[in-house]
């Protein structure tokens, strides 16, 4: 079994070598900016603390990216966004 110090320089080369900033966006990640962004600009109108990349990871967690581009395009054709959003995401509601 290698020893900590044997490990630890490889470590390194990779963590030099990821990606950094902008580069590390993703497809899923995108559409939730895009969810952030609407929502908190609704949720400062009421008065409401913004809400967080990490809720709204909580919230998205067991939707699919798929299932996520339709309920991006419901949203942005609904006259309410954040209540079209949150009616949505409710199962009993369906």
């Amino acid at each position: 079994m290698k020893s900590i110090r044997d490990i630890l320089p490889d470590i390194r080369k990779k963590a030099e070598s990821a990606p950094r900033g902008r580069k590390r966006q993703t497809e899923r990640g995108e559409i939730m900016r895009f969810f952030l962004r609407h929502l908190n600009y609704s949720r400062k109108q009421d008065g409401l603390i913004p809400m967080t990349m990490a809720h709204l990871g909580t919230v998205l967690e067991k939707i699919p990216t798929q299932d996520l581009y339709y309920l991006k395009s419901v949203c942005s054709q609904a006259k309410s966004f954040s209540k079209t959003f949150w009616w949505e995401l409710d199962p009993t509601k369906h």
